[in-house]
């Protein structure tokens, strides 16, 4: 059966999906034999939702420029794929609901103490405890800040340091948050009043799902020079914060599915998929859904601004640290659409990038990184599984000439939530994981079933195929030892 979804192997973790039918660009996927099979089998069992087939139907978007990218960690989404990379022409190209989700800038804060593996272990209880009750956590879970509509709109346009003005954080936080903690484009009159709403109560809190907090060990460094320059060392204890721009954020992505589905009515944009409903990057309704992207950005970074706050005074009460000893090493996230200035076949211009369930990935010399970074590249935070390990990577010269400077984002699932909870007792995985000394806390056992470690695929593999493809590059490993879920 010809799909017109045969792809060429152009290296042992990159592949070519041609040009055919309305595809405007070829798609490029980097990954391992293994989760290319899988892509395959689905196509050939007309799987209802098919990453190649969304590869393909980004390709046909207007504007786009050189490839669709799907990255080591693709499964399928809505719209884009997860693990999906698109830029475009900022005069023929286009804003796509499904190229950033609803999650807009769900991501990663890292933090780093100058606790090691040995010191913390009789911590790790009243460590655990503490942060389960301290850090508000689950669905419609609640944080301490309270703000009117005109405190959200402040939020919505200062971001990260809208918070720590209000006491929840440092300065110095600032410079290691992607763009400084706020883009600047944001447009809170862009934002239903019903987004605004339903972020009242909700700075500072984890949320449910895949969101995580994690106290982790540095297991191995893997490149030295890098984890130099991000301060960290073997079996040095590090936190993770995972979660992203709440209900607020999931607001926006419903609100202008709708505006979208008009506008691309309006404009005669062929939409092979719903939720690639979209518009031009220069028209009325591109320019407010950037504006309100943005805003969804800046609450994000708030929001794992607040938290961090929260983790470091349960360090400073239970580990007696001082609050300035807990540094953060990044904060960066992976549900994004930015203007950036890429090199396409040696121009170097501005395009509008979108990545989904990817990260960015610049590598050494970019302006973006923080100064002490920037002969290495920023951080990249990979999330793994409860059950296994974190990465943190970088970005190289190949990546910034190939994938945009972009980069995984985790192991991604194999498995959906509702496979995941049928096959997996959250018993059963929190009892497991204790026997291999990981301690879990956790607001729902359904949460913890679809979310088990086997739900998701080897981040062991999808970080090599990142690694073997060229396009990141790992620094260090990291071992979970305490998480907790919502």
């Amino acid at each position: 059966m010809n799909t017109g979804l045969q792809l060429e192997r152009v290296a042992s973790s990159e592949w070519i999906l041609p040009r055919s039918g309305s595809m405007r660009v070829p798609g490029r996927i980097y990954a391992d034999p293994e989760t290319i099979a899988q892509l395959e089998d689905d196509v050939r069992n007309r799987a209802e939702w098919n990453a190649l087939v969304q590869v393909r139907n980004v390709a046909a978007l207007p504007g786009i420029v050189d490839a669709a990218l799907a990255l080591p960690d693709v499964h399928p989404g809505y719209g884009f794929p997860i693990g999906g990379v698109g830029a475009f022409d900022l005069d023929e190209g286009v804003v796509v609901v499904g190229g950033v989700g609803f999650d807009i800038n769900c991501g990663v804060r890292l933090l780093a103490t100058p606790l090691h593996r040995g010191i913390i272990e009789p911590l790790i209880d009243p460590l655990g405890e503490k942060l389960f009750q301290t850090v508000p956590a689950g669905l419609g879970a609640e944080g301490k800040l309270r703000l009117s509509i005109d405190e959200v709109d402040r939020l919505l346009e200062a971001g990260a340091a809208y918070v720590v003005k209000r006491g929840f954080g440092l300065l110095e936080d600032l410079p290691y948050i992607e763009e400084g903690g706020r883009l600047p484009a944001a447009d809170p009159s862009a934002v239903s009043l019903r987004a605004k709403q339903r972020q009242f109560r909700q700075v500072g809190t984890l949320g449910s799902g895949n969101h995580y907090l994690e106290i982790q060990a540095v297991d191995e460094i893997l490149d030295a020079e890098a984890a130099s320059a991000y301060g960290l060392v073997p079996d040095q204890i590090v936190v993770s914060i995972h979660t992203g721009s709440r209900a607020l954020g999931h607001q926006i992505g419903q609100d202008f599915l709708k505006e979208m589905t008009a506008a691309s009515r309006k404009y005669g944009i062929p939409i092979p998929e719903r939720e690639l409903v979209c518009a031009p990057i220069g028209s009325p309704e591109g320019r407010r859904y950037l504006g309100a992207v943005a805003c969804g950005a800046n609450c994000a970074f708030a929001n794992r601004q607040t938290i961090a706050h929260l983790v470091r005074r349960t360090f400073v009460e239970i580990a007696g640290l001082s609050a300035e000893e807990i540094r953060t090493v990044y904060d960066i996230g992976h549900n994004n659409v930015k203007v950036e200035e890429h090199t396409v076949n040696g121009a170097t211009r501005p395009l509008l990038v979108h990545r989904k369930g990817s990260t960015r990935a610049f590598g050494p010399g970019r302006s973006e990184s923080p100064e002490h970074y920037r002969s290495v590249g920023h951080p990249i935070l990979v999330g793994g599984t409860m059950g296994t390990a974190s990465y943190v990577m970088r970005g190289t010269e190949r990546g910034m000439e190939t994938a945009f400077g972009s980069g995984i984002h985790g192991a991604g699932r194999a498995l959906s939530r509702k496979k995941a909870a049928k096959r997996f007792w959250g018993e059963t995985v929190v009892s497991e994981l204790a026997a291999s000394g990981i301690r879990v806390w956790a607001h729902s056992k359904r949460g913890i079933a679809e979310e088990a470690p086997g739900a998701y695929k080897d981040v062991e593999r999808v970080v090599g195929a990142a690694v073997d493809s060229g396009i990141n590059r790992t620094v260090a490993r990291l071992r979970p030892l305490a998480v907790i879920k919502g």
